[in-house]
């Protein structure tokens, strides 16, 4: 919004014209939802608090701990997540971008989702929330809408490709098969940072890691003379996101503040789907989907030792971890919750690193 509001004023007023750069958005909208998170946070808690007298309903069938450490922090705290970054991308960004209303459109449609399902755990008072088919019908719908409108918008000699990590020049053409494709995305990437979402503090770095990698990828392949040097694909319009990621990085500072062992509040489904959905839908518009199974790599871990799990025990009865998703295996195993939380933040970023390397190893 200030973008299209003062930038077009830059010929009277020279100093506009800082808002012509990227990377000055980026940076108002990281301050811009960091302040935002940091304000609204103690309010926005203190209310869910008021209407979940006894907080998240916690699994009986999870760690023993959880009844009694987690017991009475009310949920749906990705509410501080959604509001801080998208005012912060709706100030900041070039709201003319098609790119950036198609993630906007998957993070708040699944944020809404979300948030029905964490609201009906909360006033049923128990764990099942919205029906599973229900909330995956809803998510593969958003992401048809988003994947036909990135689709749309894009080259049409890249707007149905998939590009490959290490390999300059290989595409593989999807054709028709691209919606279906770039929906497994995003909805995979959604329910991955959801079951990632078990311990204080746990999802957001990560989330966090991945962004902020995903903000200088954005920034890259939106450029043409940086996609030039790096032999990526450019898209153009894709540099634009970079400042979206950057509020969604200023929003999970702030929400880290209140998110840390122990948690004053849990981001819930809304949160977690929302933020998901958000990098899966931003590596369709970059063309970086398989680059963002490394980058979020953890969640991909968290992802798999869920599937194992359910296949080992319903083929041969017995369970592979002692209980799933991966960090609960490790809780049993006796590591402190801060212990297995900080060693996943840091798998995060080594696999952001390894990620990030792809963009030179061509």
């Amino acid at each position: 919004m200030l973008y299209n509001l003062l930038y077009p004023l830059a010929d009277q007023f020279p100093l506009f014209n800082l808002f012509r750069y990227i990377t000055f958005r980026t940076g108002g909208a990281v301050f811009t939802s960091l302040v935002l998170a940091f304000v609204l946070g103690p309010w926005l808690i203190n209310l869910l608090r008021a209407r979940q007298s006894e907080g998240q309903p916690i699994r009986e069938d999870g760690p023993e701990s959880h009844l009694l450490t987690k017991k009475g922090t009310p949920t749906m705290g990705g509410l501080l997540l959604l509001i801080s970054t998208c005012i912060a991308t709706l100030l900041w960004a070039d709201l003319k971008n098609p790119y950036v209303w198609a993630v906007l459109l998957v993070t708040v449609g699944y944020g809404f989702l979300g948030f029905m399902d964490d609201f009906l755990k909360v006033s049923k008072r128990n764990t099942k929330g919205l029906p599973g088919k229900a909330k995956l019908v809803g998510q593969f719908s958003i992401a048809a809408i988003a994947a036909w409108w990135i689709s749309y918008n894009t080259d049409p000699a890249l707007a149905t490709q998939l590009a490959f990590p290490f390999f300059k020049n290989l595409l593989l053409d999807l054709s028709w098969f691209f919606v279906p494709f770039a929906m497994f995305v995003m909805v995979g990437a959604s329910n991955a940072v959801n079951l990632t979402d078990g311990l204080d503090g746990l999802a957001i770095v990560p989330v966090m890691i991945a962004a902020a990698s995903f903000a200088l990828i954005t920034y890259l392949i939106g450029n043409v003379q940086f996609a030039d040097y790096l032999q990526v694909h450019y898209i153009a319009g894709s540099g634009e996101l970079t400042v979206l990621l950057g509020a969604l990085v200023g929003a999970g500072l702030g929400f880290l503040w209140f998110n840390a062992p122990p948690a004053m509040v849990f981001m819930g489904d809304t949160g977690s789907l929302a933020l998901g959905g958000a990098l899966g839908a931003v590596a369709v518009v970059t063309k970086h989907e398989l680059v963002l199974a490394i980058i979020g790599g953890l969640f991909v871990l968290e992802t798999v030792s869920v599937i194992i799990q359910v296949g080992s025990f319903k083929l041969t009865g017995k369970r592979v971890f002692r209980m799933a998703p991966l960090h609960h295996h490790f809780e049993k195993k006796g590591w402190h919750e801060p212990t297995i939380v900080i060693r996943f933040w840091i798998i995060s970023v080594i696999l952001a690193l390894i990620g990030l390397a792809t963009l030179k190893l061509r």
